[in-house]
């Protein structure tokens, strides 16, 4: 089984490894360089939140449908080409729109929803794979390698996309999301070789393990705002991971505009980023021991507005030292404030696990799309309002850290005992939690 562990790890580093270049490096491409709005380039980067409410008809289709006798082996092929695709012609379609905007802009949104559609087609069918092929009791260990894989791969990737970009230009930019989009295709294909079992053409319908965490969105909403503090928990998470996650579209930008920094140095970012995130979960084991749930969860909350304000800082008085302290903080209050919700999610449910976990992936959704939205859109406002590049970064990020001040108010009328029932869920759910929190 540890050898199906690692394929799956692999194709779960393959799809992450995806949104790297376009999550980060072609953002700033498009904001500094070709100086687009940045409302643009957000509406292009959400589009896989768009799509997540799909992973549900998706993962009831490949439950039904098999082709050629496999269940998830030829969605997860489809959507891994999908994202590889996108990423090898993003560059190609962005640098197209200032030239000629309109077939420009066709031809980005064509290729953006590709790799959105390729994301959510990827990934519900591997979850879904990795949940039948694990078994209930394996299911945890199973997840906690894929996910230690993915946040290494995201690491690497963007180490490797900034050695690439030491001298920067678009056709160096085409070369590298090509080999990072070969290198992801490569490694997808690796994980798949011989890893889902062949059945019968004629393989009948099964409950998928997954079918828990698949629940139709809207069913998820009832359930979980019709109870009072499982809605005050649910909007908690929207507001806190909104204004932790939502500076993803800008803080790459901000460093070239602010402080001058290279493609390369501004891709670096993210490793840094990821590593941040290993060594908070790991802390926040350590501090979970000692303190409240509640109270790691106030630290990350508080560890991310010191970054947030320490960026600022950093840009504003141009000490690129300060700068990246605070991205430090930043990705270790997201990672305390990560692993803590999560934890302090699951003591608050226990008879409907399966709805919390839904629960979950319907707030990330909805605040990484919230969030990047209203960062574009705030940072285009802000600086046409005020004259100032820099300045509507700035206020975009002072933003971010008073909605986080919010959810400390609204995470302090949060009663865990009053919400809990009979007995604490296990470890298997926490991990799968923390997967779809990445």
């Amino acid at each position: 089984m540890l050898i199906k562990r690692l394929q799956l790890a692999l194709i779960h580093t393959a799809v992450a490894m995806t949104l790297v270049p376009i999550n980060s490096t072609l953002n700033r491409i498009m904001i500094k360089e070709l100086t687009l709005s940045a409302a643009l380039v957000a509406v292009l980067a959400s589009l896989p939140y768009f799509f997540a409410p799909l992973q549900v008809l998706i993962g009831a289709y490949s439950d039904r449908h098999p082709i050629l006798g496999w269940r998830r082996t030829p969605y997860i092929t489809l959507g891994l080409g999908l994202c590889a695709a996108g990423v090898a012609l993003a560059p190609q379609a962005v640098f197209l729109i200032p030239r000629q905007p309109l077939p420009g802009l066709a031809l980005s949104l064509l290729v953006f929803m590709a790799w959105g559609m390729g994301y959510n087609l990827a990934s519900v069918a591997y979850l879904s794979l990795a949940a039948e092929l694990s078994g209930e009791g394996g299911r945890s260990r199973t997840i906690g390698i894929m996910w230690f894989f993915m946040i290494v791969g995201i690491i690497v990737t963007a180490a490797t996309l900034s050695h690439l970009l030491r001298a920067y230009s678009p056709e160096a930019l085409q070369t590298a999301f090509e080999i990072i989009a070969l290198a992801a295709l490569g490694l997808g294909v690796l994980g798949l070789a011989r890893l889902e079992p062949r059945h019968s053409a004629t393989l009948p319908p099964a409950p998928s393990a997954m079918d828990d965490s698949r629940t139709d969105w809207r069913v998820l909403l009832r359930g979980v705002l019709g109870n009072p503090q499982a809605r005050r928990f649910f909007f908690y998470l929207v507001i806190l991971l909104a204004a932790i996650l939502g500076q993803d579209v800008l803080l790459e930008p901000f460093a070239g505009e602010a402080l001058g920094l290279s493609v390369e140095q501004t891709t670096r970012i993210t490793s840094i980023w990821g590593g941040c995130v290993l060594l908070a979960f790991l802390l926040a084991n350590l501090l979970e021991a000692r303190l409240s749930k509640k109270g790691v969860a106030r630290i990350g909350a508080l560890t991310a507005m010191a970054g947030l304000l320490a960026i600022v800082g950093g840009g504003w008085l141009d000490q690129r030292g300060i700068f990246y302290g605070g991205v430090v903080l930043l990705g270790l209050g997201t990672g305390l404030s990560t692993v803590s919700n999560l934890s302090l999610m699951l003591d608050m449910t226990t008879a409907q696990v399966g709805l919390f976990i839904g629960a979950w992936g319907v707030a990330n959704a909805l605040s990484r799309l919230i969030g990047t939205l209203t960062a574009g859109i705030f940072r285009d406002l802000l600086t046409l309002v005020t004259g100032n590049t820099v300045m509507g970064y700035t206020l975009v990020f002072l933003t971010q850290v008073v909605f986080l001040g919010i959810s400390l108010v609204m995470l302090s009328r949060i009663d865990v005992l009053r919400f809990r029932e009979q007995t604490r869920p296990d470890l298997t759910e926490r991990v799968v939690l923390m997967n779809d929190a990445t």
